[in-house]
């Protein structure tokens, strides 16, 4: 099974070395088996577990690995930077195969002790590279093009609003959630040039993403000016939006994973960002890189990798009951722009 172990237990283990924890179990799979189960420790991001988004999206690589891949899996919801990093150092000092950030403010930490642990290999999501570009040798940095996937779900809220005016609500104010908010742009202004976007930031600090009430207010202020639809990438602040949304009875934009069965009546669709498939590739990676090179050994795959709607790693929901808002018409429209981004003959920010 898999283990969430606070950082006091994380300190007495490290100390253990290397004693099984009580109650671990390891399920037989069908992958290949080295001389011990592979080893995954995951630290989430701000907001931890059960945020029906970004988090719990890395939470579901970590179990498809527990159940296909036969490995042990533990994680650690941090509560400021000082246990982030202590997380870290801890999965490397037990000598776990592999070691996940889950966050952009992860970037510097695991930069930091990757360097001090280089027989461990380790991953960021939505990674930002060091200013200087020296990226550790055994640091995979994982990065998706959320423009592309914020693009079409833009295109769906301008064919879909009816006031024509839209709405965003981003977490902290930082580039990548900046990021969001300009391909958002992009698709209103592609299928809607006359519809108008408002945008608005729930602070400047990690708090920013677990700030329900503040989501609430923000996108209060919004569909009180007459917008019709919000577009939230903003954790589970977004919740937040979902319930004003609920209460002026208009709509919303899930984000990172579906949100629909958040509030069902209101969530129009998601943007989709494959944190799941990609934690369990690293896992898989990990995997193959022992059984080539025998345990403990690296696969040494590390830089910067980058995941799009080509491949697999954005995507919307625009099938099945949790698109049931959306006229047919609309999605048709949508994926036809899909194909002409992939295709590189549209921009998405």
């Amino acid at each position: 099974m898999e283990r969430s172990v606070g950082l006091a237990a994380l300190a007495v283990l490290a100390a253990l070395g290397s004693l099984a924890l009580p109650g671990r179990e390891t399920p037989a799979g069908s992958a290949p088996q080295a001389a011990r189960p592979l080893r995954l420790g995951l630290v989430f991001d701000v907001g931890g577990r059960g945020d029906k988004s970004f988090n719990d999206g890395a939470y579901a690589g970590l179990v498809r690995a527990r159940q296909e891949l036969g490995a042990e899996v533990e994680y650690v919801e941090p509560a400021d930077s000082e246990d982030r990093v202590s997380a870290l150092r801890l999965f490397a000092s037990r000598g776990f195969d592999r070691i996940v950030g889950v966050g952009y403010i992860f970037s510097r930490d695991v930069d930091e002790v990757a360097r001090d642990y280089p027989g461990v290999e380790f991953a960021c999501v939505d990674y930002a590279p060091p200013d200087d570009g020296q990226i550790p040798p055994n640091v995979v940095g994982l990065r998706f093009r959320e423009e592309e996937g914020s693009f079409l779900v833009g295109a769906a809220a301008g064919l879909f609003s009816r006031t024509r005016r839209v709405g965003f609500v981003g977490g902290m104010d930082i580039p990548l959630i900046r990021r969001f908010e300009r391909g958002y742009r992009a698709g209103v202004a592609e299928v809607c040039p006359a519809c108008t976007v408002s945008a608005a930031y729930a602070g400047s600090t990690p708090a920013a993403f677990k700030d329900p009430e503040k989501g609430a207010a923000l996108a209060t202020a919004q569909y009180a000016s007459g917008v019709d639809v919000i577009y939230h990438a903003s954790g589970s602040t977004g919740h937040g939006v979902f319930v004003a949304a609920h209460r002026y009875r208009r709509y919303a934009i899930g984000v990172d994973g579906d949100q629909h069965d958040e509030m069902p009546d209101v969530v129009l669709t998601s943007m989709l960002k494959r944190v799941d498939n990609v934690v369990f590739e690293l896992a898989r990676e990990a995997l193959g890189g022992r059984a080539d090179h025998g345990p403990g050994a690296s696969a040494r795959r590390g830089g910067v990798r980058v995941f799009g709607l080509a491949d697999g790693g954005i995507d919307w929901v625009h099938e099945g009951p949790h698109a049931a808002l959306l006229p047919p018409s609309l999605v048709a429209r949508v994926e036809a722009l899909r194909g002409r981004l992939i295709r590189g003959e549209l921009r998405a920010e």
